[in-house]
């Protein structure tokens, strides 16, 4: 049974998938004003939150905290520096297995994980050793 929407999920929903890569809730609150279909930032938050109970939506936090959205298609991975925020994804994936696994074992719905590794880029690294 598909859930029903409201206007404003089905807003953000239209802008990611225009979008096509993550974004944060503020700027999702920025650019629907700008598109004239405005609604206010605690809503945008609650209709994300609902839209990524559902399944349609991913979350990804940075390392510095920030949240970024995004619509749930394929599972993320990536490289991201803890000093410039630089990210970069990954294109292979060692946990398809593991996740087929758990759902299995553990009867357990998963819409989509993320695998993140934390650390230096090769710029940064080198500054650091100067």
């Amino acid at each position: 049974m598909k859930a029903i929407r409201t206007p404003s999920q089905e807003r953000i929903l239209t802008l990611l998938k225009t979008i096509k890569k993550g974004i944060s809730a503020q700027e999702i609150y920025v650019e629907l004003r700008s598109r004239n279909q405005g609604m206010g930032l605690a809503t945008v938050y609650r209709s994300l939150e609902a839209l990524k109970l559902e399944g349609l939506v991913q979350m990804r936090v940075l390392g510095n905290g920030e949240a970024l959205y995004s619509l749930t298609q394929q599972d993320k991975h990536h490289l991201t520096c803890l000093q410039c925020g630089i990210s970069v994804t990954i294109n292979q994936c060692p946990a398809h297995e593991l996740e087929e696994q758990l759902q299995d074992r553990h009867q357990f719905k998963i819409f989509y994980h993320t695998l993140e590794f934390f650390g230096l880029c090769k710029k940064c690294h080198d500054l650091e050793g100067k």
